[in-house]
């Protein structure tokens, strides 16, 4: 196998979740689009490094090395650093974070010891305490569809300083996100149209190239092979 990967579920307000993954050999893989940002942590011919990987709008082919580690700590919407603009991060333009030594780095102009993926918690604990992690409700309120009584313009902003995307953007990243969940556990294509609301077949299929990078019945074909598998 070229890539294993997993996720472990997290209980903070401040993670979405963290994830990891191990390369055997050489490869690549199509990176699909994502609302969240995080900070990605790999090891690879016995260097750690730390980098900050904002939001993903379109589906891309990524490559990875052989034998590597890697894990991520993704941040839920809403969650940011003010001295890290996201929107400065979009579609892989990530920021390496400024090597101290072998096992720390440089953030907000202190020196940090490299997360493990066994004290996240306590990494992002530090984080919060010091003001260098913040949430803003307001973000999380308009997507749970509860908007806060405030101007169009100001949510905007809001929107675009803690998530680096717009509103509708995230939108339509999670929607094709749930519309390709639908087509793995075996939803038909019509029916996942209908429930997620697209206006027929073509706007799915152009919704799920754009941001998974594949077509439904490519969805479809994969979950079907992994079953038999």
């Amino acid at each position: 196998m070229e890539l294993v990967l997993g996720a472990s579920p997290t209980l903070s307000p401040y993670l979405n979740m963290i994830w990891y993954a191990r390369s055997e050999r050489a490869g690549s893989f199509t990176s699909e689009a994502a609302s969240n940002w995080e900070l990605a942590i790999s090891n690879f011919e016995g260097k750690t490094r730390i980098a900050a990987r904002g939001p993903e709008t379109r589906a891309t082919q990524a490559d990875y090395p052989a034998d590597a580690e890697f894990f991520g700590i993704s941040f839920k919407l809403g969650t940011f650093m003010p001295h890290l603009p996201v929107k400065a991060l979009l579609d892989r333009q990530d920021a390496l974070l400024p090597e101290a030594s072998r096992n720390s780095f440089w953030l907000n102009g202190s020196v940090w010891e490299i997360p493990t993926i066994d004290n996240v918690d306590v990494f992002v604990s530090r984080l919060i305490r010091q003001g260098i992690l913040v949430h803003d409700p307001a973000v999380e309120a308009t997507i749970q569809g509860c908007p806060p009584d405030m101007s169009i313009r100001t949510l905007q902003y809001r929107f675009l300083q803690a998530t680096g995307l717009t509103h509708k953007t995230i939108q339509q990243i999670e929607r094709a996100r749930s519309a390709a969940s639908l087509l793995a556990q075996g939803t038909p294509i019509l029916d996942t149209v209908y429930t997620l609301g697209y206006f027929d077949q073509a706007h799915l299929t152009n919704s799920l190239k754009r941001f998974i990078g594949r077509t439904p019945t490519q969805i479809t074909q994969i979950a079907v092979a992994n079953e038999i598998e």
